[in-house]
């Protein structure tokens, strides 16, 4: 398992990790519901969690003995500006291979 870490994309590298991000992309939910949802235990529900709470992509609310995951706003924008970087870096690199001449491109 990785480490602890903030970095968002090491934390959904993860194959389950993922697919829990994307259950609470649909619906916040428990520990528990997620578990039904997953060939996985509670106790690995509850690590993947923690990993992706850590990362800052999703946020936890106590409900009275359980917290409720949901998706965090500000993780997945700062994830979606991380994208958008690689995004405008390869529309720039294109619109410069078509300025130039075919004999000039790679």
């Amino acid at each position: 398992m990785i480490a602890y870490t903030r970095n968002s994309w090491a934390a959904l590298a993860d194959p389950t990790r993922r697919a829990v991000f994307e259950l609470l992309a649909k619906h916040p939910s428990s520990v528990g519901q997620l578990a039904r949802s997953l060939p996985v235990s509670r106790p690995a529900v509850s690590q993947h969690l923690k990993i992706l709470e850590v990362a800052g992509l999703v946020a936890a609310t106590p409900a009275g003995k359980q917290r409720i995951y949901s998706v965090n706003p500000a993780g997945l924008a700062a994830l979606r500006n991380e994208l958008e970087q690689f995004w405008s870096k390869t529309l720039a690199a294109y619109q410069a291979n078509l300025a130039q001449s075919p004999k000039e491109r790679k």
